[in-house]
This record gives C-alpha cells, sequence and structure tokens, in this order.
C-alpha cells in the first residue's frame, strides 16, 4: 500500500480542523480534507466513523463545533443547503426525494430556485441528457422509472443549477450492473470538464475504478489519504475498520436436504395506486442451502416478503409451505413457531421499535417466549438475551441497554440479525441484509448466515447488492414486475446475465434463463 497523498495543486474546497461534538460524543475530530478541481475524490469509512456527519456540515445542515471551510482558499460559513448550493454544491442523497405522481419535469422544477417554468425545464432537460446520456422522459410520471432512472433525475436537478461540487452518497446501492457503468461515464465526464465529485460508497471495487484519492475515517479521525488504485479492496477495508477484513467462508462442506420452504403458484394483487403485483411464484429453499434473489428496487420484493413472513396472507394455505405445513394463511407468529425467523429490509421502525431498548426488542421476535411467561415480560432474561446478542455480533453500542435508535445503522443490522439466527431458526428470510453497512459488519452478517446455512438451515436472502449474492448464495433467481426467474445454481450466472434480467432485458428477448 502506498503511503498517503497530498493534493497536487489548489485546493477547489478545503475542510480545516473540522470537529463536531454531541454532548460527550465527538463525531468528527479535527478532520482535514482537500478536494481538487475536477478530482473524484472517495470519503470512506465504517459505520459511525463521521462520514454523514461531515458532509452535513460541507452541505450546510449543521454546523461544525471546531474548524473552517475553505472555498477557492477563502474562508466560508454555509449555513444552509441554500447557500451551499449558491457557492456551488450540489448533493445526491442515498435515499431519493421525488414525488412520485409527478412528471420528471415537474419533479425538477420544485426543487430549483429561481425564475423556472416546465417549458424552460423541459429544453434545459433535454440538452443535459443530451450531452451526459442522461436519457430521461420529461413527461413520465416518477412512479414508472427504475431506480437508474430516478437517480437521473437527482443528477439533472444537480446538473440545472451548475454545481462546482458534487456529493454522491451511496449512489450505486439501488443499480444494477449496467446502469452502475452509465453512471461512471457520467461521472468521468463530468470530472473531465471540472466539476468535483466527492464520492461516498461501501463498495471498494468502485472507488477504486473511479477515483484517485480516497480520505479514509474511522472513530471520527482521518486514518489515511491514499490512491486507491494502488491498494486491494481488502486493505482498504482493513484501513477502515482497524483490522484485515477476511472474506466469508462458504467452503464448509454441505448437502442441502428437504425442502424447508416451499412456494407454489403465489399470487397478489397490487396494494395501493403503484404497489407491485405477484404473479405465479414458485420458489423452494432446501435446509443446508442459502437461496438469493435479486433485483432492482420496487420490482416485488417488499410483497412476496410480507407474503412469506405473513404480514399478508395468501388465499390458500397451501401456497406457501414451511417444514412441510402449509401455511399461506397464517400469520406471522404461526409461522414463527414453525421455526421460521424473518429480517424485512426496514430496520429502524419494521425490524426494531425506535424508543424501545435492545432488551425491550428481543421481545418482538420468536425468542418472546424465552423472555415472557404468562403475559409478564422476564426483565432480567431479556436483558441477557440482549447481552448476548451483542456480545455474540459485535453489536457497538454507547450504553449498556441503549434505545434502538441510538445505534448506528450497521449496528442495529447486526443486533436485529443476531436476535432472529441466535435461536437457530429451521428457515431465516432476509430482505436487504447488508444494505447501507460497512465492510466489516457486512462481512458479520454473511458469515452468520453461511454459517447458519451449513448447520441445516434455509437461508432465503432477498437483496440488491449482487456482489454479496456471489459471495453467499448457492442457488439464485432475479425477481422483475413480481416474476420470479427459475433458480439455478450461482455458478451458472454472470453479473451480465444477472444485470439484463432485472432490467427485464433478457425476458423480453425471450432469453430469459440463458447465460
Amino acid at each position: 500500500m502506498k503511503p498517503d497523498v497530498s493534493p497536487p495543486g489548489k485546493p477547489l474546497v478545503e475542510l480545516k480542523g473540522i470537529s463536531k461534538r454531541y454532548g460527550d460524543l465527538l463525531a468528527n475530530d479535527g478532520i482535514d480534507l482537500a478536494i481538487e478541481p475536477g478530482e473524484i475524490h472517495a470519503l470512506l469509512g465504517e459505520n459511525g466513523a463521521g462520514k454523514s456527519t461531515l458532509v452535513k456540515i460541507l452541505y450546510g445542515v449543521i454546523e461544525p463545533s471546531a474548524g473552517e471551510i475553505r472555498w477557492e482558499g477563502r474562508p466560508v460559513a454555509i449555513a444552509s443547503p441554500v447557500e451551499a448550493r449558491a457557492l456551488g454544491l450540489g448533493m445526491v442523497f442515498q435515499h431519493f426525494s421525488l414525488f412520485d405522481e409527478l412528471t420528471v419535469a415537474e419533479n425538477i422544477a420544485v426543487a430549483l430556485s429561481g425564475d423556472w417554468n416546465l417549458s424552460t425545464v423541459r429544453g434545459k432537460l433535454g440538452e443535459i441528457s443530451r450531452t451526459y446520456g442522461l436519457a430521461l422522459d420529461a413527461d413520465r410520471a416518477v412512479w414508472t422509472l427504475s431506480a437508474g432512472e430516478r437517480q437521473r433525475i437527482e443528477i439533472v436537478r444537480c446538473l440545472l443549477q451548475n454545481p462546482r461540487l458534487l456529493i454522491l452518497d451511496e449512489p450505486t446501492s439501488v443499480l444494477t450492473p449496467q446502469e452502475a457503468e452509465h453512471l461512471f461515464t457520467t461521472l468521468d465526464r463530468l470530472s473531465a470538464e471540472g466539476c468535483s465529485i466527492l464520492y461516498i460508497s461501501h463498495k471498494l471495487e468502485e472507488v477504486r475504478r473511479l477515483c484517485r484519492r480516497a480520505t479514509i475515517l474511522r472513530g471520527g479521525r482521518v486514518v489515511a489519504t491514499i490512491d486507491p488504485r494502488a491498494s486491494s479492496a481488502r486493505e482498504i477495508a482493513a484501513l477502515m475498520v482497524g483490522n484485515e477484513v477476511g472474506r466469508v467462508r462458504t467452503d464448509a462442506p454441505h448437502h442441502p436436504q428437504g425442502e424447508m420452504l416451499k412456494v407454489g403458484r403465489l399470487s397478489f394483487p397490487p396494494v395501493g395506486l403503484h404497489g407491485q403485483a405477484l404473479n405465479g411464484i414458485d420458489l423452494v429453499a432446501r435446509a443446508g442451502e442459502v437461496v438469493g434473489i435479486a433485483g432492482i428496487a420496487g420490482n416485488g420484493q417488499s410483497e412476496l416478503f410480507a407474503a412469506l413472513s405473513g404480514e399478508r396472507l395468501a388465499d390458500r394455505a397451501d401456497a406457501i409451505v414451511i417444514a412441510g405445513k402449509a401455511c399461506g394463511t397464517m400469520g406471522i407468529d404461526a409461522r414463527r413457531r414453525l421455526g421460521a425467523a424473518f429480517v424485512p429490509e426496514e430496520r429502524l421502525g419494521h425490524a426494531a421499535a425506535p424508543t424501545h431498548r435492545l432488551s425491550e426488542n428481543t421481545l418482538i421476535s420468536h425468542a418472546a417466549a424465552e423472555v415472557s411467561r404468562s403475559g409478564f415480560i422476564l426483565v432480567n432474561a431479556a436483558r441477557r438475551l440482549a447481552r448476548s446478542i451483542v456480545q455474540s455480533f459485535d453489536v457497538r453500542t454507547p450504553e449498556s441497554d441503549p434505545q434502538a435508535r441510538k445505534l448506528s445503522g450497521g449496528n442495529l443490522q447486526k443486533f436485529v440479525i443476531g436476535r432472529e439466527i441466535i435461536r437457530k431458526p429451521r428457515l431465516i428470510i432476509v430482505d436487504q441484509p447488508t444494505w447501507g453497512v460497512d465492510a466489516g459488519a457486512a462481512r458479520l452478517i454473511r458469515q452468520a448466515l453461511v454459517d447458519l446455512s451449513r448447520e441445516g438451515s434455509a437461508v432465503l436472502v432477498v437483496s440488491q447488492d449482487l456482489d454479496e449474492l456471489f459471495e453467499v448464495a448457492d442457488r439464485m433467481a432475479v425477481i422483475h414486475q413480481g416474476t420470479l426467474s427459475p433458480l439455478k445454481p450461482a455458478r451458472e450466472w454472470t453479473k451480465e446475465a444477472i444485470g439484463l434480467e432485472m432490467l427485464g432485458v433478457a425476458q423480453a428477448q425471450g432469453g430469459a434463463h440463458a447465460v
């Protein structure tokens, strides 16, 4: 690994000695960061390292406790996102802020200040779309668009304000490989034209592909500034977490046994105006294997999870069979009693009650029988169980039994998944297990799921992260517009083939299952 690298010229923006304190917590501790004109600069770190705090300071969302920001060499105070945009900063957030009912042009217009009308927006939209290859139909409703197309709206909104620094937060988390490569081409062009880009991502191979410098945070401090091209992804991950991040071990002998989950001709109409129907889903997960389901967000993953977990009931009992018991018309508690466990995508608010302590959150899962009796909570038993999960799954907490909302996203995810795994379920269904989670936490979660399968449980993983699925899955399928492709061994898939399936291209060409 090469030593720290310094910027060769005059920075566009420079952060000097930035600190942010929340009571006893020092979220940012004397951070220095410089970004050159036209540079694509990565900001890396594990969950809780201080990346979000630093970016919010730069974008004017929060005020630093100490330090200064220099723009083209002069000190500036950025008191709000409006001031940040006026200065020349644009930001594309991880979670899109779009109105589903409005058209592309309307969504762009409502975000722009100044004298803009729809006619002007349409003209500028066409100009930017042609220049940067960001194809968009100005009059299409947003709810009809793919995740990649929605992201283009966010980027175009920024470009219409002529930013000199573009901040991207986990920009490829919901994109197919083809859409991600298209984004990289756009970013390379912006960089060549002099636009600086601050790129935040947990996908280290992307960072190595795009960036010439990377600043790495750990514990609120800068631990290194490197050329990511000169380091492997594992070396970069080690700097992020403070020790080596090993690969997920999948080589333990395993021999899939009987069917633990069987889904037959499962169909549901859409819920709400923009819900996704499920169309004749057939699926089998066997004891001792990991089954992966890939797909772009909004193609039926949430609907499938709700159906499998019992949050939404089928019209036939035999549509879903768990451990040999037809349970399509049974609720979630009955399915848990059959030995099933479920981890939904939304960890705070769905998988965990935000204002309840971790010990209280053990009651949500099938572990409740261990911590309650005759309607009364066994407080000490719940605390012991929570401590066991925290210790077994390396959950880092600010106090002994904190509220769930006080944990970082990665640590809460480790707790939620640990809460289910620690009971050794016969079947576990996990939706987006490592979304927005750093490399160290992701490796721990993936290894725990693989180990559970090798001990004889069936594991079903629904994920938008293809690297994750190729790392853990024995068999894989793709869900697109509520239809599931046949399962195939993971070794028979390529990322390109899965990407085409996710876009529906392979199905449209009549070759959905050719690799």
